[in-house]
């Protein structure tokens, strides 16, 4: 049985990345909303409760059951859970006068208690509340405060528990990750056997038995998820697993026939789909960006369903699912706002009638790379920028055809080989060229133009949640430019996009 920390959310914008933080100490844990959480059993080593944006004093606040975990289990409570294990149990929480929101410093540390051993006092911390805990309960005591936060951290008397007003999380908790380590490590006792080699072990042995000698169907994007999800049936069920990569006609240049190419040399049985003209033909004149999504899901869902249906016997629909996405769909505060619709195959399980197996729905996007590197998948495909399901598609900005896709092909390979030839590219999370629907006036030769501009766009970012425009060097763009301009038939003018999200998004569409 995996042994496990469990985190109860309360809807705090930094609960994925405790779990994240702990996962780094090769220590498995799961992310559970607070009044949703399974049976407390002995794979269940401690708990840590999460943030939260409400207030203790709020009249729907959070109020999570603890009978079954307080005083039984090692606990941890951050921020609202500090501030929620103070009220509930005969402390007073009052409103600051100001909010602490910020970089402090722990001026005490009780250096005997176990949650702060190897840490220095002085250790900036990160706060993030407009409460304070006012007054503890009797028998809580003090084990960490800051010149503005008398109760920055209290330990039960008696109980393994601990409670801290601050963010270890965060990476301006300079010493966070030694408290993580203190508290799982040595309160809980968890054993950090968590790797990417353990998982792969569990996880094929798991697929054997689960999907014995069914037949499974896998979509191959040529991305990461799918990829290394992949490798792994593959390994379980070997024969068994028929991949299908499909060519929307709005991938980037040649990457139909590379990826193919790529996937030949690990082993895997996959069926190429050529379905760019339907594709082309269903989105004609459509410039909705939404519209454009529906159909390019749509008709992905049509053409997977037509080839799998080829295959004899299939029982499972394999799917790169990842933890985030699983985190999302059963969040405390329900899945977030809708933004724009994601293009994956979410039609697909209720349309083929067909029992899903998704072999990362427990792991985070650098846990999923971690694992592809130890089962020795290219490093060139385990380190491919993010690119979105609808692809070149939302990237033109205004109704498809093959003569625009064609010209941001070629814009978007310039601009991404040169990232590779400037070793740029591995300092981008993400990049890629927009087609305007904009013309401008130029001049080359004696001849005036009237041609059309695109933008480049390269963003940092860990989880695509937010991201910051990348600052590439002005010698680099002023030579894409350049050269997308001279070779590029039908472009006369080229942009770079400074926009962070927020406000903006990655994507134009």
């Amino acid at each position: 049985m995996q042994e496990k920390i469990l985190i109860l959310d309360f809807g705090s914008q930094y609960t994925q990345l405790i779990g994240r933080r702990v996962r780094e100490l090769n220590i498995y844990c799961e992310i559970y909303p607070y009044n949703h959480y399974p049976e407390i059993d002995e794979s269940v080593k401690g708990v840590i409760l999460s943030g939260s944006p409400f207030s203790v004093r709020d009249e729907n606040a959070p109020k999570p059951d603890l009978s079954k975990i307080k005083g039984k289990l090692p606990l941890l409570g951050v921020c609202y859970g500090a501030q929620y294990m103070a009220h509930y149990f005969g402390g007073e929480v009052l409103p600051s006068d100001s909010r602490e929101y910020g970089r402090a410093n722990l001026g005490f540390i009780d250096q005997e208690c176990e949650l702060f051993q190897k840490m220095t006092l002085g250790t900036q911390v990160w706060m993030s509340h407009g409460d304070t805990i006012e007054r503890l309960p009797e028998n809580y005591k003090i084990i960490a405060s800051t010149a503005d936060v008398k109760n920055a951290a209290y330990k039960i008397e008696g109980e393994t528990t601990y409670a801290i007003q601050f963010h270890p999380e965060v990476y301006h908790t300079t010493e966070g990750k030694q408290l993580l380590q203190n508290f799982a490590v040595d309160i809980c006792g968890c054993k950090q056997d968590w790797t990417p080699t353990s998982f792969i072990e569990t996880t094929v042995a798991e697929l054997k038995e689960k999907l014995g000698n069914d037949k499974v169907v896998l979509g191959l994007s040529g991305g990461v998820d799918s990829s290394v999800a992949g490798v792994l049936l593959y390994q379980a069920i070997g024969k068994n697993l028929t991949c299908i990569f499909v060519d929307n006609g709005l991938l980037r240049k040649n990457e139909f026939e590379s990826v193919l190419d790529s996937y030949k040399d690990m082993g895997l049985n996959v069926i190429g789909v050529d379905a760019k003209q339907k594709f082309w033909d269903d989105l004609k004149g459509v410039t909705d960006p939404e519209g454009k999504r529906k159909i390019i899901g749509r008709d992905f869902i049509e053409v997977f369903d037509a080839e799998a249906h080829k295959i004899k016997d299939v029982k499972w629909l394999a799917q790169g699912t990842i933890y985030p996405d699983v985190i999302e769909s059963v969040s405390v505060n329900g899945p977030s706002a809708t933004i724009k619709s994601h293009h994956n195959v979410g039609g697909l399980p209720e349309k083929m009638n067909l029992k899903v197996v998704e072999p990362l729905n427990l792991l985070f996007k650098d846990e999923v790379r971690r694992v592809g590197k130890a089962l020795n998948i290219k490093k060139e495909l385990l380190g491919r920028h993010p690119f979105p399901g609808p692809g070149l598609g939302i990237r033109i900005l205004s109704d498809v055809t093959p003569e625009k896709v064609r010209i941001l092909q070629e814009a978007d390979a310039i601009f991404i080989n040169g990232l590779r030839e400037w070793n740029l590219y591995d300092d981008v999370w993400q990049a890629g060229v927009m087609l305007l629907p904009v013309q401008s006036v130029g001049v080359m030769g004696d001849e005036r133009t009237y041609e059309n501009v695109v933008a480049l766009r390269a963003v940092m970012s860990t989880d695509g949640m937010t991201a910051d425009w990348v600052h590439l060097p002005y010698e680099f763009l002023a030579k894409i430019s350049n050269e997308i301009i001279n070779k590029v038939r039908g472009i006369n003018r080229v942009v770079y996009d400074i926009s962070s999200k927020p406000p903006a998004t990655i994507e134009w569409e």
